[in-house]
């Protein structure tokens, strides 16, 4: 009888222990999906916020018409060259129809660049290396696009180009298209380099 007694109460003890486990199972296997679940929804919310800021900076259009849109990708463009006032740094990068035409002469070459050829110049506010074993200005704050595109139909008027700026302000990360736009010159300050379809920076060697 006690033999009985003795196995009946093993044999509970066992069924409590595996249902300890089956629970630690299942509490464990909660706590990894709310917490896979928890990281899915960040990663969702966070590509929505990229996802409307971008397409608020891309529905953006100048006075003059020109389409933020046009230049979408713009930031993987290949670098022409560089440039440095005393209160600006900038950068200058092209689309792949316009870098292929640099490729190959222009505009030294006396040739006009193709219609679809796109060029930005994006500046940034300069500032003091801290971390540099020398002198050397990096860029800090980032304030403007200067856009050029090609077109011979739509700006006949301007050498084939159509010029516009889109001002940024860090504090708000957000885009604006310049209400004065062409400012930053455009085509009166272009004109002086008309002999080379109105483009300042050749392609430079690297």
């Amino acid at each position: 009888m006690s033999e009985i007694v003795t196995q009946s109460v093993s044999l509970e003890q066992r069924e409590q222990k595996n249902g300890t486990r089956k629970g630690r199972k299942r509490v464990g296997s909660f706590t990894i999906g709310a917490i896979g679940a928890v990281v899915l929804a960040v990663l969702v919310v966070s590509a929505v916020y990229a996802q409307v800021q971008e397409q608020g900076k891309y529905s953006l259009k100048s006075p003059s018409g020109i389409a933020f849109s046009d230049f979408k990708g713009y930031e993987d463009w290949s670098v022409v060259s560089s440039a440095r006032t005393d209160e600006v740094l900038k950068v200058i990068v092209a689309n792949p129809t316009m870098i292929k035409a640099y490729k190959v002469g222009l505009p030294g070459n006396g040739q006009p660049f193709p219609d679809g050829s796109r060029i930005v110049k994006l500046q940034w506010k300069p500032k003091k290396s801290t971390e540099a074993q020398f002198a050397v200005d990096v860029p800090d704050v980032f304030t403007q696009a200067f856009v050029m595109e090609k077109d011979s139909t739509r700006f006949p008027k301007s050498g084939g180009w159509g010029f516009a700026v889109f001002n940024y302000d860090a504090a708000t990360d957000k885009f604006t298209a310049d209400p004065k736009s062409p400012s930053d010159c455009g085509i009166a300050c272009h004109t002086a380099v008309k002999a080379k379809d109105y483009i300042f920076h050749p392609y430079q060697k690297r």
